[in-house]
């Protein structure tokens, strides 16, 4: 029988457990890396952590930049009793039980600070819980999230909370704190890491803002690397190997989703067609779908371009079913091409404008009658009492227009419509004026 010898690790019986990312989260401010905007000196949060002073209140920020470490801080320092809560793991009744036990922890003049992780996992009826207690003040209620809170937090809890925006970690953040790890006994028992700056800054410019992720990815490549009794040595190659394949910053159903499209859209409407291509590229590569992409264009020909060049709608429905035909990878093609034209082609809001007005009249004035000579007569009783009476047919006519009124009395003078002078849109124009001039000849 072969026997396998067991290879001694810097991860041994008696060492500290736990990915290295927890066994390093700072245990206060002073360790605390980021966030200078609200933790500088005489900063508000700051100040309420010192003072022990926090109210209710909402961390919002990308995954792996403090927000539950600023809990734990939080909870270090405070002399309120303390109880962490996760949305993944509790129901209505955990909440009821909580809230029962902060509610006459109050009656006895002590007070409950609520921390929630991922509070946007909670459903309406779970957020509406907390809110008497809220109200009440028997909680402080803190939120962490990685969602938007204005779509995820219920209004009325959201109104009684301060909303602190956390940034994504700045690459010289991230530097810094691979180099605080490297030198802290608790990562790596004292063993001294060999590695360079440049990799360094490699490891944080992978890591994209999150500290999760570098301390990981630096605890990944020692793992792998040459070690001896006192030291360890991390090699470039070893390095590539650990971060092969860069994951790309793209949540299908989050904040970052909407931010993209955002992107790709404004792009087109600016006319930069390099811009357009990569923020597509960076939806599909992540895995975006591409018919979603493809529906946003078709969206797009008629809201930003619209009369200006009607062919940028036929462009889009053709790119629309080339990816529904053939799907990804090779639909990419379509799409660029799409989008390429889009963003070249003539732009006009004019439709999406003056949809918008009408609407407005539409859901304001929705008792307007329509005029009786262009209302619909299929019975005798109909026709007797007016109904398509002095209607005329255009088609009749030796230019096929007539002075026939068609919107309601009380919108007469209303123009929705007003064409630019974009592209195929002057066209459009002349063509308006043409007829506007016609009836007001034949009117008088």
């Amino acid at each position: 029988m072969k026997i396998m010898t067991r290879q001694t690790s810097i991860y041994d019986t008696n060492k500290p457990i736990g990915p290295l990312a927890s066994r390093l989260r700072p245990r206060d401010l002073d360790e605390f890396v980021g966030q200078e905007h609200l933790l500088g000196e005489g900063k508000v949060l700051r100040q309420m952590i010192d003072r022990d002073m926090v109210s209710s209140m909402i961390f919002w920020g990308p995954p792996g930049v403090g927000k539950t470490t600023l809990a734990r801080i939080i909870a270090g320092r405070t002399k309120a009793e303390f109880i962490n809560f996760s949305a993944v793991t509790s129901g209505i009744k955990e909440i009821k039980e909580v809230m029962n036990r902060a509610e006459k922890m109050s009656i006895m003049g002590d007070k409950t600070i609520l921390f929630i992780d991922e509070i946007h996992r909670f459903n309406k009826a779970q957020q509406d819980a907390f809110l008497p207690f809220v109200e009440k003040g028997s909680i402080v209620l803190i939120g962490a999230t990685t969602e938007n809170p204005s779509f995820e937090v219920n209004s009325a809890l959201l109104s009684r909370c301060r909303v602190f925006v956390l940034n994504a970690l700045q690459q010289e953040n991230l530097v810094n704190l691979l180099r605080q790890s490297i030198a802290d006994p608790r990562a790596f028992e004292s063993k001294e890491i060999r590695v360079s700056d440049e990799m360094l800054a490699i490891i944080a410019n992978f890591a994209n803002g999150d500290a999760r992720t570098a301390l990981g990815t630096l605890e990944m490549i020692v793992l792998n690397s040459e070690t001896d009794e006192s030291s360890v040595t991390v090699t470039m190659e070893m390095l590539e190997q650990c971060i092969s394949k860069k994951s790309l910053l793209y949540d299908k159903t989050g904040e970052q989703h909407y931010n993209i499209i955002s992107a790709l859209h404004k792009s087109m409407r600016n006319s930069d067609v390099d811009a357009s291509i990569y923020w597509l590229a960076r939806m599909l590569e992540a895995g975006e779908t591409p018919l979603y992409v493809a529906r946003r264009v078709v969206r797009f020909a008629s809201e930003d371009i619209g009369m200006a060049d009607s062919r940028a709608l036929q462009i889009a429905v053709a790119a629309y079913q080339a990816c529904h035909f053939i799907g990804m990878p090779e639909c990419s093609v379509h799409l660029a091409h799409a989008v390429t034209y889009m963003a070249l082609a003539p732009k006009s809001n004019a439709l999406d404008v003056a949809y918008a007005n009408a609407a407005v009249d539409a859901q304001n004035m929705l008792a307007e009658p329509v005029p009786m000579q262009i209302r619909n007569a299929p019975t005798k009783l109909m026709k007797e009492l007016g109904y398509g009476k002095g209607y005329v047919y255009a088609h009749d006519t030796e230019d096929k227009l007539s002075t026939m009124q068609c919107l309601p009395d009380s919108l007469l003078d209303r123009k929705y419509y007003v064409p630019t002078e974009q592209g195929q849109e002057a066209k459009v124009k002349e063509r308006m004026e043409q007829i506007e001039n016609w009836k007001k000849q034949n009117q008088e």
